[in-house]
């Protein structure tokens, strides 16, 4: 039944508050706290278990890690229970409450009906009201107040009230009063006369013990004393941690027994003093005793111990154990109470006893505030260590003498010095064991071995210190003498195992002795012996000797071991027999000739000096060095390394036989010197000319500088120096020549060879002083000064002659003969400001030497390289810098533009791209012959392998034929067509030329005589070595000349020329009128101008004409293009006949490739067919008629001839020599501006004209191995014809330059109305400026073919993206350019350097490179330069850009990857129509890019 109300109504539920109870098991919590404290602890666990868990063992930790895991895993799976369920709770919640709030309305119903049950059964049962107090009433009602309480609640509750401050103040002020008269008429201790009166109390002090508050309750004598506070002053400051020493109960204890005796006591003060006061000192003893037991328990268990402890009263302690005092004692201190005086602090007493004062010093450590057995125990150790060492000190100078000791420092120590002087470190110092009371021993500066018997020998046996100590001394002196020589080239040692007799001196020595070995003299040893000192026993004398020693094999010893002194201890790999041993006196070591001397003179007792000074100068002190220092032991070895190695020099010098002065010492004692008396004669040096130099030397010393360089240094003296430099340094009479030579560690073995250097130098020396002597007097003979303006001589110093040449004498070359090679050697450089970086001649620089060996003249070498320096420092201005792209198929091969190699001094080939090769020869006057280098020098119809004749060559360098070269050039035109009789005159053509009208091979037994001949001033060529076996066929080249001309030229191995033949001998044929012979041949130059093997002595089929400066214009001439030749030729550009030609011959020489090396042997000549015949018959083709020859030929090549005189096309009319000026052939090699029509580029006319022969060339093949190009038979020589698809293609070289190639196009007429001649233009200048100009790759040909053969619309896209690169428009953001090979920058699709443009089925792949243009950039910024791969779909005619990587691998702001997704937005707003894609979508490219920087 449910509970009802009183009134017996239902509470109404309608508008109730619902209060959310809570359930029985605890209170709620936010889901987000939950998390957050399951997270924190989560960390906190983690925490601590990478705190624990280094420590312990590898199994626990994974024990620890899965727990751990384990029990995360279980609380956050419960978590997830929870949060799943908390989606729900809100309905719970409401359930919750609702059912809560029931419940609480039940109990409450429940408890009401109980209560009020109770309550009627109960209470109300017996309540019956009082009667009503009416007093109380009506004071109430008419007072307003009750004033009838009972009073003690009054005294209960309410406080009395408090006195006044006046009162107060009075009151204890009068209390003051009472216990001042108290204590005066009161029996007060000594002790206590520490006293303070304040506030009603007094307070008594007494230091360190304890402190105590008194007061009085009332004023009588009989009132008793109150005690108020006890304060214990006794602490611990070592083992007390700060804690209080007793505890509050034994203080309430003590407080209650004095409180006690304070009542009904006459003396009361008395009785607490006398109480607290034996408090204090137990409490002291028992500080103490704590102390000792952790001192011995922590660290000096072993050294002292608690012999008797008594509380309160006394504790005895040991110490130095094993210890035993002079009484027979051990050593003990007692702490005790006084017992004759209670009233005293604690005392100490010692035994053995110590004085009053000691005694009173140990006993501070008690009295002190700082309670501390271990300072009192310090305090005895330290008295009783000076009281030791002080008893040491008097046994040691009673023994060893009289000696400055002393006694100091904390702990003590003993101070004995062992020499005079004795640095502090170098001391003996004795000191006590404070924990053992030993004697220890011990030297700062050293670790003696003795130290620990010494130290035995005072502890226990003082009869053995004195020989201890001896032998100490001398230990720390040899010490003294290792300190000395640490820092010099020796090593020191005590034992050497050595080999001596019983009797030798070396035997005799003492125990205490230094070997010292002088480690840059083997075999050479300073001994050092110690023996006491005659006047001072307590100082050491040292006597030196030098030993020398040689080494003893081991096997040759062992008979003899039984027989040596036994100085070694172990078995050594060798013995030392000793050769010399000689005494050293160290008075004339240490004083020189110049040195000061200071004697003891016995007569008066006193010092004088031997020199004569001014009395003043006495008082001077004298520099002290250090005591460790020995300076006579370093002067002993300074005196050995400086005197041994000249001892050495002067014994091999009287070896070989060299006279000298012995050795000296130079003024002022500055150094040692030998002097040489007279230099020997070397072997292979010129007799008269060692003499010469001899009687000019005026002295030669040998010297060794100071410290810092050890170095030989020898210096020669010379007069009448031969030639005059113009060096400041080589002026005067005298010229001093040094020379420095490695002193090494100065052996026996390198001094040998430093004399060996000296003799070499000296040959050095003579060689070049004949030289020179032969040069002064063609100098002297040179009346004109012709000589002496070619050349300054910048410097002689009888080492290496300078010379000074070219237009400002900036250029030098040195000469010096090298001894090792028996040979001179030349150096060639710069001073100063010249034209070129480096010498022109550094090329040459290996044949100029080869012939300066043979003629050893000085003015013939300043003759060559004044006549050969203008074209050396020409050819030095063409690049020889390797370029990528030449080989088309092999692009990444790198090839040399220009290869210059030497042949002679007067010489040179020049190789262009391994293709093309130009043969120079030097000539007198300023001039050289230039030909062309493929041609053999055998067979003017063979090409050397590897090379290939070069198109137009001749008609090139007739360009630059100046007037200075063609007096020598032929006088008509129809000389070369109709070239003279062989046995026209030639000396009316050659000033050079000798008298002789015919010129012949000069006979073996002439020839010795003709070598040395010919003009003085010219050049010399020297004449064939070996006779010429055939008129056709030249002598073949002398081995023993080639194997040291060639041998160091850059390409030996360069196939140059054929063979000689077989043929008759005898025969000549006499040079025609375009060759050239100088009566001066060059060394170098194997091939005289009479000597059929000369390449121009035969006259070339035909001849390459060009009118002469002088000649008028009745000559026709054909354009310049014709000279390229017309006859169309097969692979290789052969420029010969066919094979079924009756002269045909193969082009390459049948000579081997190292022909300077091959033997001397002739062999057959390579030949036409038909060459057995005589060489007069008319069969033979080098001796046909040149009109027969260019009949002949003329037909093999279709050239047909008009009624003016055509110049026939022949590529070998290239290997007849071209005269040019240094001049004109200056201006071949150097960079110039381009000619009209040439690419803008600075490069010299040369490299231009080859880099145009070797594009046509590659342009031939290229058409012939591409089938989209055709081939067209052209009747105009020189010219390239091809057909495309649309029009008609013609490559031809520039007429009127012969430095470009030029393209016209002409379209097809099925597309003439395609077609415009603007475009047509467009294409012409890209060939002209892009494809076959510089730098002359072949491979962009192949792209730009490529190109042509694309279809009109895809080619007309192209044409005008060319024209954006030709003509760039300002408008645009990016300027474009063409790629036709591919560029080092691009995307790595293919090979650098290969062809850019590539087709593969139906897309094209082209490569352009755009640059950001209309940016003022600062000084040295680039712009940006990105290189962008299109590949162009022509089925679709989309353009987009290749990328075989994908755009996934790139970033975002990757050039390539803006590009390509513009382009595919392009083609996305730009869908494909009728007009290809290809130029929009650059176009786009160029106006709208914008890469991120």
């Amino acid at each position: 039944m449910a509970p009802l109300p009183v009134d017996g109504r239902q509470t109404p539920v309608g508008n109730m508050q619902i209060t959310p109870t809570l359930p029985p098991g605890g209170g709620t919590i936010p889901l987000g706290r939950l998390i957050e404290f399951i997270l924190q602890k989560t960390y906190h666990d983690l925490t601590v278990l990478a705190e624990l868990l280094p420590r312990k063992t590898d199994m626990d930790r994974k024990i620890e890690i899965v727990q751990f895991a384990s029990r995360t895993r279980q609380l956050f799976v419960r978590l997830l229970a929870l949060v799943k369920w908390a989606a729900s709770a809100s309905k719970v919640e409401k359930c919750a409450a609702i059912m809560g709030f029931l419940d609480k309305q039940s109990s409450l119903f429940i408890e009401t009906a109980d209560v009020l049950t109770k309550m009627a059964r109960e209470t109300l049962v017996h309540a019956r009201l009082p009667s009503f107090h009416i007093p109380c009433a009506v004071d109430v009602l008419t007072l307003g107040t009750y004033s009838r309480l009972p009073t003690c609640i009054r005294d209960r509750i309410v406080p009395p009230d408090p006195i006044l401050p006046s009162e107060k103040r009075s009151t204890l002020l009068r209390l003051n009063q009472i216990i001042q008269y108290r204590l005066v008429s009161s029996d007060l201790p000594p002790e206590m006369w520490n006293l303070k009166i304040e506030n009603g109390r007094v307070i008594f002090h007494v230091e360190h013990e304890f402190e105590v508050s008194l007061t009085l309750m009332r004023d009588g004598v009989l009132v008793p004393w109150r005690l108020l506070d006890i304060d214990i002053l006794v602490e611990d400051k070592e083992t007390g941690d700060g804690k209080a020493l007793i505890h509050s109960l034994q203080v309430n204890y003590i407080h209650q027994l004095i409180q006690s005796r304070l009542i009904d006591n006459s003396r009361p003060l008395l009785d607490v003093y006398t109480i607290l006061h034996s408090f204090c000192l137990s409490l002291q003893l028992e500080v103490l005793h704590s102390q000792t037991v952790r001192l011995c328990r922590e660290r000096l268990g072993e050294f002292i111990r608690i012999e008797e402890y008594v509380a309160g009263n006394w504790l005895v302690l040991s110490y130095w154990r094993d210890q035993i005092a002079k009484d027979g004692q051990g050593y003990r201190v007692c702490v005790q109470i006084d017992p004759n005086d209670p009233s005293k602090p604690l005392q100490v007493t010692h035994v053995p006893q110590l004085n009053v004062i000691e005694a009173g010093q140990t006993e501070q450590a008690i009295k002190s505030d700082h309670l501390s057995i271990e300072k009192l125990l310090i305090h005895t150790i330290h008295i009783r260590t000076k009281q030791k060492l002080t008893d040491l000190k008097e046994d040691l100078i009673s023994k060893l003498g009289e000696t400055e000791c002393s006694i100091g420092g904390s702990p003590a120590i003993l101070h004995f010095p062992l020499l005079q002087p004795c640095m502090q470190s170098e001391q003996l110092l004795v000191t006590v064991d404070t924990h053992t009371g030993y004697f220890l021993a011990h030297i700062p500066q050293f670790e003696a071995p003795m130290m620990e018997e010494l130290s035995e020998s005072l502890n226990k046996d003082l009869s053995q210190v004195e020989a201890l100590v001896l032998d100490l001394r001398y230990w720390v002196v040899l010490r003294r003498c290792e300190k000395t020589i640490q820092h010099l080239p020796v090593i020191s040692s005590e034992q050497l195992p050595l080999i001596v007799p019983p009797e030798h001196p070396v035997a005799q020595l003492g125990k205490h002795k230094l070997f010292i070995k002088l480690c840059k003299h083997h075999n050479y040893y300073v001994v050092v012996q110690l023996k006491p000192h005659e006047d001072n026993p307590s100082d050491v004398a040292l006597q030196y000797y030098l030993m020398t020693v040689s080494p003893q094999p081991l096997e040759e010893s062992t008979d003899q071991r039984d027989d040596t002194t036994g100085l070694e201890l172990e078995l050594p790999k060798s013995f030392l027999q000793v050769v010399n041993f000689l005494p050293l006196n160290t008075f004339t070591i240490s004083h020189g000739p110049f040195t000061s001397i200071e004697v003891a003179d016995q007569n008066v007792g006193v010092k004088r000096k031997l020199l004569a000074k001014q009395p003043a100068e006495s008082s001077v002190k004298r520099l002290k060095n250090t005591g460790y220092f020995n300076t006579e032991l370093a002067h002993v070895i300074a005196m050995c390394d400086e005197r041994l190695p000249f001892c050495t020099l002067t014994a091999e010098l009287n070896r070989r036989g060299i006279c000298h002065q012995g050795l000296q010492v130079e003024a002022n004692g500055t150094n040692f010197v030998v002097k040489l008396v007279k230099m020997p004669l070397c072997e292979g040096s010129d007799v008269e000319a060692a003499a010469v130099l001899s009687s000019s030397l005026l002295s030669c010393t040998l010297r060794l500088p100071g410290k810092g360089m050890r170095a030989w240094l020898v210096e020669f003296v010379f007069c009448n120096c031969p030639l005059t430099s113009l060096s400041a340094k080589e002026q005067g009479p005298r010229r001093p020549v040094s020379f420095m030579y490695d002193f090494g560690s100065g052996t026996s073995r390198q001094v040998v060879e430093m004399v060996d250097e000296l003799l070499q130098d000296w040959s050095t020396m003579v060689h070049l002083y004949g030289v020179v002597v032969e040069f002064s007097e063609a100098l002297k003979n040179d009346q004109d000064g012709n000589l002496a303006s070619l050349m300054d001589i910048k410097s002689f110093t009888y080492k290496k002659l300078v010379v000074g040449y070219g237009p400002s004498k900036a250029s030098t070359v040195t000469i010096y003969w090298r001894a090792s090679e028996r040979r001179f050697h030349l150096a060639f450089g710069v001073v100063g400001q010249t034209v070129s970086a480096s010498n022109p001649h550094t090329s040459v620089a290996s044949q100029l030497q080869h012939e300066f060996n043979h003629h050893h003249s000085v003015a013939k070498l300043v003759q060559a390289l004044h006549d050969t320096y203008s074209l050396l420092l020409s050819l030095s201005k063409l690049p020889s810098a390797p370029h990528l792209g030449v080989i088309y198929s092999r692009a990444q091969v790198p090839i040399q533009t220009f290869v210059i190699i030497a042949q002679s001094s007067t010489h040179i080939r020049v190789v262009y791209r391994n293709t093309y090769c130009l043969d120079i020869h030097c000539k007198p006057d300023g001039l050289l012959a230039i030909q062309d280098g493929a041609f053999s020098l055998f067979d003017k119809t063979k090409v050397v392998e590897e090379l290939m004749p070069i198109q137009g060559l001749r008609a090139f360098l007739n360009k630059f034929v100046d007037e200075a070269s063609s007096q020598l050039r032929r006088l008509s035109h129809s000389e070369d067509d109709n070239p003279p009789s062989p046995g026209s005159t030639l000396d009316s053509l050659d000033p050079f030329l000798s008298s002789a009208s015919q010129i012949r091979p000069s006979p073996p037994s002439q020839r010795g005589n003709q070598e040395g001949g010919g003009t003085p001033g010219g050049l010399r060529f020297h004449h064939p070595m070996t006779p010429p076996s055939n008129p056709h066929t030249p002598a073949s080249p002398h081995t023993g000349m080639l194997s040291q001309s060639y041998r160091t030229s850059p390409n030996p191995s360069f196939p140059l020329a054929s063979p000689p033949s077989l043929g008759s001998q005898g025969q000549h044929v006499s040079p025609s009128t375009s060759m050239f012979h100088v009566q001066a041949q060059s060394p170098g130059n194997i091939f005289a101008g009479s000597s059929p093997v000369n390449p121009l002595h035969v006259p070339s089929p035909s001849f390459l004409p060009a009118p002469s400066p002088s000649s008028s214009s009745q000559v026709q001439m054909q354009s310049p293009a014709g000279f390229m030749g017309s006859q169309s030729h097969a692979e290789g550009g052969s420029p010969f006949p066919p094979s079924n030609s009756a002269g045909s011959l193969s082009l390459s020489s049948p000579a081997p490739g190292g022909w300077p090396g091959s033997p001397s042997v002739p062999r057959p000549s390579p030949r036409p067919l038909g060459a057995a015949q005589s060489p007069g018959s008319s069969g033979h083709p080098a001796l046909h008629s040149p009109q027969a020859a260019g009949t002949e030929h003329t037909k093999q090549t279709g050239i047909s001839h008009t009624s003016s005189r055509v110049l026939p096309h022949r590529s070998w009319a290239a290997a007849v020599p071209t005269v040019l000026s240094h001049k004109a052939f200056d201006l071949l090699c150097s960079p110039v501006a381009p000619p009209q029509g040439a690419p803008p580029c600075h490069y010299s006319p040369l490299e231009r004209f080859l880099g145009c022969v070797f594009m046509r060339y590659n342009l031939q093949r290229a058409i012939q191995k591409d089938d989209s190009l055709t081939s067209v038979q052209s009747s105009e020589p020189g010219v390239l014809q091809f057909n495309v698809e649309t029009m008609h293609c013609k490559v031809i070289l520039n007429t009127i330059t012969l430095q470009s190639l030029n393209l016209k196009l002409v379209a097809a007429p099925e597309y003439k109305d395609q077609w415009n001649p603007e475009e047509l233009q467009v294409l012409e200048r890209f060939f002209d400026t892009k494809v076959v100009g510089i730098p002359y790759k072949p491979n962009a040909f192949i792209a730009f073919g490529r190109i042509l053969n694309a279809s009109l619309r895809i080619l007309k896209d192209c044409i005008n993206i060319m024209r954006l690169e030709l003509a760039p428009d300002r408008n645009l953001k990016w300027a474009v350019q063409f790629c036709l090979t591919i560029p080092p920058a691009a995307p790595p699709i293919a090979l650098t350097g290969m062809s850019a443009v590539l087709m593969v089925q139906n897309k094209i792949l082209l490569f352009f490179q755009l640059t950001r243009i209309g940016l003022n950039l600062a000084p040295g910024v680039e712009p940006q330069t990105v290189v962008v791969p299109i590949l162009y779909d022509i089925n679709n005619n989309v353009t987009q850009l290749w990328d075989r990587r994908g755009h996934s691998s790139l970033s975002p702001t990757d050039p390539l990857s803006v590009i390509g997704n513009m382009l595919r937005r392009f083609n996305e707003y730009n869908p494909p129509q009728g007009e290809c894609s290809i130029y929009p979508a650059v176009r786009e490219l160029l106006t709208n890019l914008v890469i991120p920087i």
